[in-house]
C-alpha cells in the first residue's frame, strides 16, 4: 500500500549548467543533424542564444537530481519493482547551451489499482531559469510499483 502522506513531498531544487558538449552528445545519440542542435554559429545565425536543447533534454535534467534514483526509495518503490508508466513535458521557453536552470520535483499524487497489486506515484517537475525563476517547462512522470506476489 502506498502511503498517501508522501503527496506534496519535495526534494528541493538543484541547478544545472547546460553545456554545449552535452547537447551535442544528445543530438548525436538521437541522430539529430540539424545545425541548430550541433553548431553554435549556425544556432546563433538562426536567432537562438546558442545550441538549443532538444525537447527530450528535460528528462536528462531530472536524472541530474542529487538523490539519483534514491527518489524511488523515498516514495517506497523498490527499484527492482518499478516501471516507468508515463512522461510528458509542457514547454514555455527554449533552453540553450550556456543557460543555468533550476529543477524541482515533488509528489503530486499516488493511487493504487488492481486491488493494490499496482501502485502509482505521480511526480511533477518544474524547470526554470536560475537567474529569474521564469518558467521553461513543467513535467509529469508516473512511476508504477508492480508488487511481487
Amino acid at each position: 500500500m502506498i502511503d498517501r502522506s508522501i503527496i506534496g513531498f519535495s526534494w528541493g531544487h538543484w541547478e544545472v549548467d547546460i553545456e554545449v558538449g552535452r547537447l551535442r552528445l544528445l543530438a548525436k545519440a538521437m541522430g539529430e543533424t540539424r545545425p541548430i542542435y550541433t553548431d553554435v554559429a549556425a544556432a546563433r545565425a538562426a536567432g537562438y542564444r546558442s545550441l538549443i536543447a532538444p525537447p527530450t533534454f528535460a528528462f536528462c535534467l531530472l536524472a541530474d537530481s542529487p538523490v539519483g534514483s534514491g527518489y524511488l526509495a523515498d516514495v517506497g518503490i523498490p527499484i527492482a519493482e518499478v516501471l516507468h508508466g508515463e512522461q510528458h513535458f509542457t514547454y514555455h521557453q527554449l533552453m540553450c547551451a550556456g543557460d543555468r536552470v533550476r529543477v524541482t520535483r515533488q509528489v503530486a499524487d499516488c493511487y493504487e489499482k488492481k486491488g493494490g497489486a499496482l501502485g502509482f506515484v505521480v511526480l511533477e517537475s518544474r524547470i526554470t531559469f536560475a537567474a529569474d525563476d521564469s518558467l521553461i517547462a513543467t513535467g509529469r512522470q508516473v512511476m508504477v510499483h508492480r508488487r511481487r506476489p
